[in-house]
């Protein structure tokens, strides 16, 4: 914001700095920028709410809001979700108190996020917030050709290209599964993971082909705590070809030490356990064969989600949660990998202490 050849400093000039240049001017260690004319800007993180607590500005400029550590809990100060120490946006509030008419410009990527709804929620009934769009289709004469052959080639069509390239906010779909509010609830920040985890699965629902009309593969993983709750950890998936899905899964495997790879074989068959065992002969490999309807293998798990016994480490899922919120049966759209993916995740999870529990009691 301050800083490169977007930020403030490339196009003010040293006359309209504090001592006539960026030395004197600008104050990097403590995000200060001093103009001639008296004027001051400081900056803050979303990563330190409290550090908006006391201090008064008569405007502010929030860069990706959507991506704020707290932006999952609205423009509310929830104080069982706060502590009662307030949100970024909250503290932000209480500080514009300075001259007749204190404003906020934000600029932000549309991300599904409660803060950025309850905004949009605004503009609709209140009619104190303005919203302008843009695409990056506007400002494709500026970007390199790399760029759109990488980037908009890729996601162009995409959950991800209609957010990150049309500026689209997305909602919830009627009669999908899963709702905003509904994973709202689950959002928690990684920290909120415990430290020890009962057991620990990456869930893989492979693609069978690796034409650029390929689906994704969905790869999911997720953990059982002691507490009794499941957590979604993170959401590695995207289009690769068998040897990368069979490395990715392998490598998360390994990095969290994981009990299993749990691996859909409706269309691939063996085929998914040999390509698996060339990148890892002794990993710990269990294949599931759908014998119901994706929304019967789903339902179960929704209703966990609703029983608020699944959390989302927040920031890392978006994707997974805008298919999550997208799909539905209803329209007769093919079910999303990455959901296909949790739904296995968490039903090997919960299906495992059931059937041992079965054995214990059975045993006694």
């Amino acid at each position: 914001m301050l800083e490169g050849e977007s930020g403030l400093l490339s196009i003010l000039r040293d006359d309209e700095l504090r001592g006539g240049s960026q030395d004197t001017g600008y104050n990097r260690s403590t995000g200060e920028l001093f103009l001639a004319n008296g004027a001051q800007f400081n900056v803050y993180t979303a990563e330190k709410p409290r550090g908006l607590r006391g201090p008064q500005h008569h405007a502010a400029w929030c860069d990706e809001l959507a991506a704020w550590s707290d932006a999952h809990i609205g423009d509310v100060d929830t104080k069982d979700q706060t502590q009662g120490q307030g949100t970024t946006w909250s503290n932000l509030l209480f500080g514009l108190r300075l001259g007749p008419n204190p404003k906020i410009v934000i600029a932000t990527t549309p991300k599904p996020v409660k803060l950025l709804f309850d905004l949009v929620k605004q503009a609709q009934t209140r009619g104190n917030v303005h919203i302008t769009r843009g695409k990056t289709s506007d400002n494709l004469k500026n970007l390199s050709q790399t760029f759109k052959a990488n980037v908009i080639a890729s996601y162009e069509g995409t959950t991800t290209g209609k957010q990150e390239l049309d500026g689209e906010l997305l909602e919830d779909v009627k009669g999908a599964l899963w709702s905003r509010a509904l994973l709202n609830l689950a959002a928690v920040e990684v920290t909120d993971v415990p430290e020890s985890l009962k057991r620990i699965v990456v869930a893989l629902d492979p693609a069978v082909t690796t034409n650029q009309d390929s689906d994704e593969t969905g790869i999911i993983v997720a953990a059982l705590g002691l507490d009794g709750l499941l957590y979604v950890l993170e959401d590695h998936s995207g289009k690769y070809t068998p040897s990368q899905w069979a490395t990715v899964a392998n490598d998360l495997y390994e990095e969290w030490q994981a009990d299993a790879v749990v691996a859909e074989v409706n269309q691939g068959g063996d085929m998914v356990e040999n390509t698996i065992r060339q990148v890892n002969p002794n990993i710990n490999y269990r294949g599931v064969r759908a014998t119901r309807g994706k929304v019967l293998r789903a339902e179960p798990v929704v209703a966990l989600y609703e029983q608020r016994k699944v959390r989302h480490v927040y920031q890392s899922l978006q994707e997974l949660e805008n298919q999550m919120c997208s799909w539905s049966a209803a329209t007769g759209q093919k079910s999303p990998d990455r959901v296909d993916a949790l739904v296995w995740a968490v039903t090997e999870l919960t299906q495992n202490v059931e059937k041992r529990k079965a054995q214990f009691y059975a045993n006694d």
